[in-house]
This record gives C-alpha cells, structure tokens and sequence, in this order.
C-alpha cells in the first residue's frame, strides 16, 4: 500500500458485462481486493452493466458487490453504451463530490486486477494524469499457444513503458475532464480509442503507462463483433 498526502479519491468503476457468469465474480473480487489495497481513495463504488444478460451474470455480480456498488440491468446493446450507463450511475453516486477528486475506472468483466490496479492509476492522478490508458496481458487460464506467441509478437511496449494502446479493459478517467469530452460514445467498438482521441483534442493530460497492467481473456469468440477477441483471430489467420 503507498502512502498519500494527497486529497483522498472518490473512486468509481465500471464493469459492462454480457453473459459474463463464468468470469463476473473474479473480476469483480479483484477490483474490490485492489481497492482494499490502497489509501489512495475514500470510497469505491463498482457499476456493472449487465447488457442483454441471459445467464447468471447478474445475480452473481449482486452476490459479489454486497454494498459496494450496483448491477444496471439494460439493453444497451454495445459496450460504448454500456460504459456510459455505468459512469452516469458513478457520477449519480457520487453527485455532490467535487469531479476533479471522482477517478472513473474501467475494466471488463472478463478480465481481472491485481492488487496495485486502483492505487497505480490514482498515483498518476496524483501526478496530474486526467486520464490513463494501461495494458494487458492474456489471462494464462485456457490460452491457446498460438495466441499466446502472437501476442508476444505483436503487443508492443516501449523500453520506456509507454505504448500506444488503449483498452477499455484498463482505462481511468477524471470525471471533470470525461464530461468536458463527451463521455462514452455509444460504439459497439473502438469506443475507448474515440473517448481517447476527443480527451486528447480537448488538451487533457493523458499517460500512456505499462506500469498499469490487467489481466484479460484470450478468447478467440468475444462478445462484441470487431472487438480484442476478433483483433486476436485475424491476427492467427493472417499468420496461416
């Protein structure tokens, strides 16, 4: 656990989920562990979005948030939707907090964070990052071995830890400057990368940081068409 000085954060994060029952509750329990880890933030509350669920994804994300956070039933029908059902509920949480002390998180329910996620990202929003954009690494349970040496190939990180990517899977945001961009569009894909482009248009200080790293799915049968798990197929068929 690091050491602050700092005005606590109030701390939000928001999960989308589409029949995510085999992963929702590791995710969720990590968050929370992450969260329990740091002494960077004065409260957390986690929205999960439950988009078009038909499975169990719901009730075990209720079991597992207890009174952390909630679970939005909707049919939103594309994640960039569902992100921004989820940080809407964030902000009505914390609605009378000044937003420039509110750090939206944001990660997906197939992916999980060790215990230094939420204290790393609020760190660099000590350091006056108004947003970050972390990394992945293919969760290891079940990874096919081709996709695990493509990866290796293709996911590139600089020798100084930056990097160009952006996941919605390891994403944080300061709420005054999510707002002045807009929010979550409502897109199927790239939604992370269009909220990105207008933070960086409207001049906010973004960071590109390695030292943020989630832990994701490396399944080749994702939910959204065009999404990580389609990138990673492609990926294997262009190299046949």
């Amino acid at each position: 656990m690091a050491n602050s000085t700092a005005q606590p954060w109030h701390l939000g994060v928001v999960i989308p989920a589409r029949n995510e029952e085999r992963t929702i509750a590791r995710c969720i329990a990590s968050v929370l562990a992450s969260g329990a880890a740091t002494n960077r933030c004065r409260g957390i509350w986690i929205a999960v979005v439950a988009d078009r669920c038909t499975d169990r994804t719901v009730e075990l994300a209720r079991h597992e948030l207890v009174c952390h956070g909630q679970v939005i039933e909707c049919a939103a029908g594309s994640a960039g939707a569902a992100r921004r059902i989820g940080a809407a509920a964030v902000l009505r949480h914390f609605e009378g907090t000044c937003l420039e002390r509110v750090w939206l998180a944001n990660t997906d329910a197939d992916t999980h964070v060790p215990l230094e996620w939420i204290d790393t990202h609020l760190q660099l929003a000590d350091d006056h990052a108004e947003a970050v954009a972390g990394i992945v690494e293919l969760d290891s349970e079940g990874l096919n071995n081709d996709v695990r040496e493509l990866f290796a190939r293709s996911y590139a990180v600089r020798a100084d830890g930056t990097h160009t990517h952006v996941h919605g899977a390891n994403f944080g945001v300061r709420a005054d400057a999510y707002l002045d961009a807009g929010g979550w569009s409502d897109l199927a894909v790239a939604e992370d990368h269009c909220l990105w482009g207008r933070l960086r248009r409207r001049g906010s200080r973004l960071l590109s940081c390695a030292a943020s790293v989630v832990h994701t799915s490396g399944r080749l049968q994702g939910r959204a068409i065009g999404g990580f798990a389609d990138t990673l197929r492609r990926g294997l068929t262009a190299g046949d």
